[in-house]
């Protein structure tokens, strides 16, 4: 499957290149994220997966093509213009020391801050239904340093929400969290884009985690597209062998219906 679903998309990239330094990562990327639906991007190290994620949020730019968001190509939009649109977590982020969870959090709310503007009743409802959301509300006076990987994962999810974008970027937000918790976010994700609308791409690396709650999966190798579409008609014995090199087994899943990928 090389198409993209029908229907309106969030976000489209037509023809973009990315490199580092003379080092293309990405070539000639043609992908639509279709609005209101939680898409994952798998593939193997190296695949472009991060790299696509940092150039939809505007944190990187193409050497070729352009990508639009919302209408708007994002190299035309300020750093606050696309913070309002967009909710970016990649790995490994780093806080300055000295902050509680709640002061982390608060860092969500910078795009709807400006110079003269005063902390409001919309702004700490929003931080409040962030750390609801995400179960760190018992945490919001802890020490960041203090916390272990896990909650720590959960406090920086919990500021990306605070940010309250309609599109939500997350590269391996399931880094450092235990079963329960994998679990419970992949149940926050599909309840944020069924009951809130919100538009989510997650770089993941579990096929059936994301074959099991993802809508829309793009399969990455070497900076290319190799299959794109629902899990029915991505996840399969062949793309799995092309894609990751990996002899494999599919079968529905008994609980979810879904594709279940078992290697040989």
């Amino acid at each position: 499957m090389t198409t993209n679903p029908q229907g309106a998309a969030r976000i489209t990239s037509k023809g973009v290149d990315i490199a580092y330094g003379n080092r293309r990562i990405v070539e000639n990327l043609d992908l639509a994220i279709p609005q209101q639906r939680f898409t994952a991007l798998l593939g193997p190290n190296g695949s472009g997966k991060s790299t696509i994620l940092r150039a939809f949020a505007a944190l990187m730019k193409p050497s070729a093509g352009s990508i639009i968001l919302d209408g708007f190509d994002v190299s035309q939009l300020s750093t606050r213009e696309v913070a309002r649109k967009v909710g970016v977590l990649l790995q490994g982020p780093v806080a300055p020391e000295g902050l509680t969870v709640a002061d982390l959090v608060r860092q969500g709310r910078y795009p709807h801050q400006s110079l003269f503007s005063r902390w409001c009743l919309e702004d700490q409802q929003a931080c409040d239904e962030a750390l609801m959301l995400t179960g760190t509300t018992d945490l919001a006076s802890r020490m960041l340093d203090t916390l272990s990987g896990g909650q720590r994962q959960r406090a920086w999810i919990a500021m990306t929400l605070a940010q309250q974008g309609e599109t939500i970027f997350l590269d391996e937000p399931t880094t450092y969290l235990d079963l329960e918790h994998q679990i419970e976010l992949m149940k926050l994700i599909t309840m944020l884009v069924a009951k809130r609308g919100k538009t989510v791409v997650a770089v993941l690396h579990d096929i059936n985690q994301a074959a099991r709650y993802a809508e829309h999966i793009a399969l990455l190798k070497g900076g290319r597209i190799r299959a794109i579409g629902t899990p029915d008609e991505v996840i399969s014995a062949e793309t799995i062998a092309d894609v990751f090199n990996v002899k494999s087994m599919v079968i529905r899943d008994p609980v979810a219906g879904t594709p279940l990928c078992i290697p040989l």
